[in-house]
This record gives C-alpha cells, structure tokens and sequence, in this order.
C-alpha cells in the first residue's frame, strides 16, 4: 500500500536550497547518505487541475496567515518575487529558492484535505 509521496524539487544550486530548507523553514530532515537532504514536509494535499495547455507541476507551501509568514520570513532575508494576491481560493505569493527557482506559497479559503 502507498504510504507516502516524494515531492523532487530540481535546483541549479542544491545545497544552497538544502539549506533554505533546513536553516530558514527549519524542517527536519534526514541525510540519506552524503550530505543529500530529505526534509519531512508538514501535512500535504494533492489537488489535479484540468488544463489545455502545457503539463506542468507546481509546489505550494501553506500556512494559516499569509502576511505574517511572508514578514517572519522576510526577517530571515527570503525574497518574494509576486506581491500578495487575493483569489477566490486563497491569498499567494512567490519566494526565491537560494538555487534561483521559486515555489508558491499560500494560505487557502478553501475546506483543506490537511486535518483528515
């Protein structure tokens, strides 16, 4: 039986965002063997969306309130490269990654999968 799931973030400087990962959001994490990371993510959904165009596969983390995280991490000198936008859904953002990419980040208005 499935017992989990593996989220692969592709980075041009893994160890940089390893880091992020372990200093900043302070996750925890096991070494798998040299120094490669494998981070425990808090509870997690999956949702599929239909689209006609390109496949693509995104990555939010989520949290209660939205502009105080994005001011907790500010402290910490994570930068955030979409301002905060309302949707029916929720209220989201964007952070940099230290590797160069970004993962969204959001605080859903919308019954959530996580607490079951």
């Amino acid at each position: 039986m499935i017992n989990g799931g593996h989220v692969i973030l592709h980075s041009r400087d893994a160890e940089a965002d390893r880091a992020f990962f372990r200093d900043v959001l302070e996750y925890p994490h096991v070494d798998a063997g040299g120094g490669w990371l494998v981070f425990k993510l808090p509870p997690t959904e999956i949702a599929v969306h239909p689209t006609d165009g390109p496949l693509v596969q995104e990555f939010y983390l989520m949290c209660d309130d939205v502009e105080a995280t994005m001011a907790e991490l500010a402290e910490k000198g994570v930068e955030f490269t979409r301002p905060l936008t309302e949707a029916r859904w929720g209220r989201l953002t964007r952070l940099r990654l230290p590797g160069g990419g970004e993962v969204g980040m959001y605080e859903p208005r919308h019954e959530t999968a996580v607490g079951l």
